[in-house]
Order: C-alpha cells, then sequence, then structure tokens
C-alpha cells in the first residue's frame, strides 16, 4: 500500500468518527491526514510523514478546534436568543428557585427563578429572561 492512501483512509475514519460522534475533534486528524497525503505523494519517508501528520494534528487541535467551536456556539446561542428569549409562556408546574416547569412551542422545559425566595404558581403568565444549557430562567408578567 502507497502511503498517501494509508494517509487517506486515516482522513476518512476520522471524518466517520466525527459524523457519528460528534466532537470536533477528530476532524483534526482528518484536516492532518489530507495534508499528509498530498506531501505523501511527492514524499515517501515513513517517519517523516508520521512527524508532519502529528504536528498539523497538534496545530489543528490548538487553532482549528477552537476556532470551529467559537463559531459553532454563536450560531446556537444567537438561535435560542431569537426563538426563546422575551417570549411569554405558561407554566405548568409551580416555580421555585429549584423546580418548575413551563410550555413553549408545545415542549416541556425546565424552568427557574433566579430570587431563592419567589414562587410563581402553575398556569400563570412569565416571561423567558435567561437560561443555563436547558434550564429556563422566568419572571413572572
Amino acid at each position: 500500500m502507497e502511503l498517501w492512501m494509508l494517509f487517506v483512509i486515516i482522513s476518512i475514519v476520522s471524518i466517520l468518527i466525527e459524523i457519528f460522534a460528534p466532537s470536533l475533534f477528530c476532524i483534526n486528524f482528518a484536516f492532518a491526514g489530507i495534508i499528509t497525503a498530498i506531501v505523501a505523494i511527492f514524499w515517501g519517508n515513513l517517519y517523516s510523514l508520521l512527524l508532519i501528520f502529528l504536528v498539523l494534528s497538534l496545530l489543528s487541535i490548538l487553532f482549528i478546534k477552537p476556532l470551529l467551536t467559537k463559531l459553532l456556539k454563536k450560531d446556537t446561542h444567537a438561535d435560542f436568543d431569537s426563538q426563546y428569549l422575551g417570549k411569554i409562556v405558561k407554566s405548568i408546574e409551580p416555580i421555585t428557585s429549584t423546580k418548575g416547569a413551563v410550555t413553549i412551542y408545545d415542549e416541556r422545559w425546565e424552568a427557574r427563578v433566579k430570587n431563592e425566595n419567589e414562587e410563581i404558581s402553575a398556569g400563570c403568565d412569565v416571561r423567558i429572561i435567561g437560561n443555563d444549557s436547558l434550564i429556563l430562567f422566568v419572571e413572572k408578567v
């Protein structure tokens, strides 16, 4: 087997792993594998190619992964803000700082109030003012 084929196979396997377990980690090896495969077409020393692959993988992890992560998080956050923040919804359970739920777009979401002493009854209108992962923070309207 030619060395360039080995690095193409590494790239394909890395892409498949990234598709089935998206973490933005294996994609770095795919980038490094493609570039190393191109270099291997013109130069065939195995140890040098492995060194190139490792250096490119490390650089990709250090520089490309943070960029992709930042770009993807920015889009997700903007999408959440436009769909949920400021919306007025109904509480379906009493809401406190430790428990509660609301319904929005026919979906049940965990909800909390920021003030520990506050409690909102079930059936009240509340406004979504923020989130922490999958928990919405609300205030009484």
